[in-house]
């Protein structure tokens, strides 16, 4: 299959992330913008694939259970990460997670062993140029994960060379919490996932990843109790003043999802469009062949568009998976779907003894 190419240079990939910054443009040439910044992140998406088949069997050599997807980084996301004060010195042609690839384990155990095989115990052409070992220094917002980021380089496809692709690795645990925090946000217009929601539920989702994390026998994170019966009683507390469960339990029931004919075979693109407006959720998905990845990022970016009058209610992003159960395991906060967040949840309420690791 043909795959996208840079067609710009990276001069003016830059030129376009800072007019996407500046909010005064004419509609012209926001859409000039946009096809630049649209074509540099489809050329990722070789070097994302090319990533993604390695991770996928040394995941899978580890946990034949492992969750292997990757995705292109959406626009939206893009231009407030290239906004946010601590990386406005940032350019577009540096960002480093445009293109990313998720492996999901079992256990924590597992995700270091994939960390160290995957380029401790190879000989990788391509440049491991920076390492974010969140489980061992979790975020102050809870997230936990690791992150590996590559520059690609090939003898042979060098007009790729210097792409950078974000490898993420994560327990389940890990995954479910850190989807519960994307499903909260896309069903309260919060932005919890960039430190800007409300303190009731920032709190919340801190002191649950503390409690995973001690369940995982990891470090906690930063400024939450260290006594454990402290720590249950005041995650209790939040639990039954948010509703957490009634609401992500009424989120599911009310989502009506539209999957025309992504179950059949040859799909490797899922182009989901979600709408959380009150009284009308609703999740379409589209699904693509490899070799329309072309037409699926054109589709990707008119989405974004669309959803642009929208912005609180509506949400679309492009993902690569094996197929449609694999989707909805990798992106259950598309789906509205915390089960596994919950039950993890409910089995720390349910002990005795908090601090050992059910599911």
């Amino acid at each position: 299959m043909d795959w996208t190419k840079p067609e710009y240079t990276r001069s003016q990939v830059d030129k376009a992330g800072e007019l996407l910054t500046t909010h005064d443009a004419d509609l012209e040439k926001i859409n000039s913008a946009l096809t630049v910044l649209n074509n540099w992140r489809s050329a990722h998406s070789f070097p994302m694939n090319t990533f993604q088949i390695r991770l996928r069997r040394v995941s899978k050599s580890l946990d034949r259970n492992s969750l292997i997807v990757q995705r292109l980084k959406r626009v939206p996301s893009i231009i407030r990460k290239l906004e946010r004060r601590q990386t406005n010195t940032m350019k577009l042609s540096q960002m480093q997670d445009i293109g990313g690839c998720r492996s999901v384990l079992s256990s924590v155990k597992l995700v270091k062993q994939l960390r160290d095989t995957y380029y401790k115990k190879s000989r990788l052409k391509h440049k491991r140029v920076n390492e974010k070992d969140y489980i061992q220094n979790p975020k102050a917002d809870g997230y936990r994960s690791i992150h590996l980021i590559y520059q690609y380089k090939s003898d042979k496809k060098k007009t790729y060379n210097g792409l950078l692709i974000e490898l993420q690795i994560r327990s389940r645990v890990q995954h479910a919490w850190a989807t519960a925090v994307e499903t909260v946000d896309l069903f309260t217009n919060q932005a919890i996932k960039s430190n800007e929601g409300k303190k009731e539920w920032m709190d919340f989702f801190r002191l649950v990843s503390s409690a995973f994390a001690n369940m995982e026998g990891e470090p906690a994170v930063p400024a939450t109790p260290i006594k454990p019966e402290e720590l249950h009683q005041r995650i209790t507390e939040l639990t039954e003043s948010l509703k957490v469960f009634p609401k992500m339990e009424q989120w599911a029931a009310a989502l009506q999802t539209i999957e025309p004919e992504v179950r059949r075979k040859h799909v490797h693109f899922f182009l989901l469009e979600l709408d959380v407006t009150p009284a009308n959720e609703k999740l379409k998905i589209t699904g693509y062949p490899k070799e329309l990845e072309t037409s699926a990022t054109e589709d990707y970016l008119q989405a974004e568009k669309d959803q642009s009058t929208d912005p609180k209610n509506k949400d679309v992003v492009l993902v690569g998976a094996d197929s449609i159960d694999d989707l909805k395991k990798a992106y259950p906060n598309y789906f509205s779907d915390t089960t596994v967040f919950l039950n993890y949840l409910t089995g720390y309420l349910t002990q005795s003894s908090p601090g050992q690791l059910t599911s």
